[in-house]
């Protein structure tokens, strides 16, 4: 499961509810209210650090959600962030985007130190929005620069946090169509990273892996089988082996489990559905099924792992 943007840059949950602080299930915080200075503005950007928290009420060791954008630049770690129920090591110089709806969860370490962007969906244009590619779900959130894309980027993110901290000098509306014309030019050298990064990674796997890998994306749901997929795609069972462990170290099967453990996480995380549909939903009508299945790949029962999000 994934949240979706409305057509009013609004964010919805697939399973039918608003996101929202209030919401049912997993906590979800809302956008911060800026300072005095910039009532208004869908944006904020400053220090990353433990006397500056982006969110008063966030706590720090439990999983929860946001409903805007929030891209942090390292200048200190290593730091182990988890995001939809996979961790990622951020060290100096690199930046972690975390989009609105998805899970993730702080850990508790000085080392997040940097600048830290948080964006309101909204803020900016639809034509902007979709040249950035702020809801592309599929690029990857952990980004690592080299030199120049580096200093480009700290550069844009210094010119943008300059912009956002002069308010005396350019009228209310000024200023935000000031900060709006900064923050694309950021988010535009970010995105083309992201995408860059993303497509390093689909040039380094093998075409049987890739081929294999969305084959599942689209029948997880419904198909657990190695052979159905080895079948479907042409291939032979292990041809279909070698080519998956070369790209990701694991067996085919093990490929398909982890991908419905996840869409089982986020179904419980995410929504209050029963447990036994929760595993309808990723291919077990069986609901007993269904837990022996999690409990073993994810270490907990559906029930506990749920109880332990609230």
């Amino acid at each position: 499961m994934t949240d979706r943007t409305t057509h009013d840059g609004c964010v919805e949950d697939v399973s039918g509810g608003p996101v929202g602080a209030g919401g049912e299930g997993i906590r979800t915080f809302t956008f911060p209210a800026a300072g005095p200075a910039l009532s208004g503005v869908g944006m904020r950007i400053g220090p990353m650090g433990p006397d500056h928290p982006w969110h008063p009420e966030a706590p720090l060791e439990r999983v929860h959600r946001i409903d805007f954008h929030v891209v942090m630049l390292f200048s200190g770690g290593p730091v182990a962030h988890m995001i939809d129920f996979a961790e990622y090591q951020a060290s100096a110089g690199d930046l972690l985007w975390i989009r609105p709806g998805q899970v993730h969860r702080f850990s508790r370490t000085t080392g997040y130190r940097g600048t830290a962007l948080t964006m309101q969906p909204g803020f900016l244009p639809r034509a902007t929005v979709e040249a950035t590619g702020l809801y592309r779900y599929d690029l990857p959130p952990l980004l690592r620069p080299g030199p120049d894309r580096l200093a480009g980027l700290r550069d844009a993110l210094a010119q943008l946090e300059r912009e956002y901290t002069d308010v005396g000098t350019l009228p209310p509306s000024l200023h935000t169509a000031v900060l709006r014309h900064s923050l694309s030019a950021f988010l535009l050298r970010l995105a083309h990273l992201a995408a860059s990064s993303a497509e390093a990674g689909r040039q380094q796997a093998d075409t049987t892996f890739t081929r294999f890998r969305d084959a599942v994306e689209q029948g997880f749901p419904t198909n657990h089988s190695v052979s159905a997929y080895a079948d479907a795609l042409g291939y032979s069972r292990r041809t279909l082996v070698r080519a998956v462990r070369a790209a990701t170290g694991q067996t085919p099967k093990g490929f398909i489990d982890r991908r419905v453990v996840l869409e089982a996480k986020r179904l419980l995380a995410h929504t209050e559905l029963p447990i036994g549909r929760v595993g309808a939903a990723v291919g077990f009508p069986d609901a007993a099924n269904f837990s022996k299945f999690f409990q073993l790949h994810a270490g907990a029962t559906p029930v506990a792992f749920r109880a332990e999000l609230r």
